[in-house]
């Protein structure tokens, strides 16, 4: 198996390691390069090296790519609550803290291994994202289609392409918004800072939000978002940008917040045109248990 080795010269004094690392190698992650550290596959002058090493001028860092490891896909008995099944489709109501498909770091116990185990699944989108047309973020709650067989699969994703299918989030941020309703329309793209992270980059990929508002409270406000694009984090990414971030959001969100399982934001409504009979198919689901107890709480909050 061959291995890619990368050498570079530090041209001038620079500070960390860690932190020189990820301007020398912009196309890997912050984690995957302190893990390559930990497995010696980055060394310094031919030497292992800490993360604190101060760089000098002249230093080599030499990394070796790891072969990547093989991953197989597996059934798995998860319990999942499926909220409408035919011969075609799926509708599944994702809880909080469940990833939908298997990746580096999240080989198993995802959707897609449950999935698996429940039903046949379409084959167009390869053997790690089986019958996923669209994803929703591991701490997001709430509902997805699934395709059962290419077929269907195929006019799921073109109904998303037309943007003739219905999502509906409920969001809960902080700060008052003062406009009853507005349209957040911002490109997004990777974060030129954090590789984790999305942002509003010029050049991104168009994307575009909807938000209206279904209740102030002091220090928050309850929304309704609906996307008409569907890019990664997008209204995470969005409401941030407009100084509104999500409540117990890790990623984006302030770190003084109401902690939860993850961002305050729920995936309640869906709709779509059935793939074979083409009639229109809506579904709700409520909050979360977490999401309620919490609204409540702000409620008699409010009301103090």
């Amino acid at each position: 198996m061959i291995r890619m080795t990368e050498k570079k010269i530090i041209g001038t004094q620079r500070g960390r390691l860690d932190k020189t690392l990820t301007e020398l190698f912009p196309e890997y992650s912050r984690s995957q390069l302190k893990q390559w550290l930990i497995e010696r596959a980055i060394l310094v002058n031919s030497q292992p090296a800490k993360p604190s090493y101060k760089v000098r001028e002249n230093d080599q860092v030499e990394l070796t790519v790891p072969p990547v490891k093989e991953i197989s896909v597996q059934p798995e008995k998860i319990p999942l609550e499926v909220v409408y099944e035919d011969e075609d489709v799926l509708v599944i109501n994702k809880p909080q803290g469940m990833v939908v498909h298997p990746a580096p770091g999240h080989p198993d116990k995802t959707l897609v291994n449950a999935l698996l185990a429940h039903s046949p699944l379409s084959t167009i989108n390869g053997e790690f994202r089986p019958g996923i047309v669209h994803r929703i973020d591991k701490d997001t709650s709430g509902l997805l289609m699934v395709a059962k067989n290419d077929q269907a699969h195929r006019s799921l994703a073109a109904q998303l392409k037309a943007k003739t299918n219905i999502r509906e989030y409920t969001a809960l941020v902080h700060g008052v918004i003062k406009e009853d309703s507005g349209k957040i329309d911002a490109p997004l793209g990777r974060s030129p800072k954090e590789r984790k992270k999305q942002a509003v980059v010029s050049g991104g990929r168009n994307a575009v939000t909807h938000f209206s508002v279904i209740k102030r409270y002091h220090n928050y406000t309850l929304l309704k978002c609906i996307l008409e694009t569907g890019r990664t984090h997008q209204i995470r990414v969005h409401l941030k940008y407009i100084g509104h971030p999500l409540v117990g959001d890790p990623l984006y969100g302030p770190t003084k917040t109401i902690k939860g399982n993850g961002q305050f934001l729920h995936a309640g409504k869906l709709g779509f045109k059935h793939p074979r009979t083409g009639k229109e198919l809506i579904f709700d689901v409520p909050l979360p248990e977490i999401f309620r107890k919490t609204l409540d709480y702000l409620d008699k909050q409010d009301n103090l």
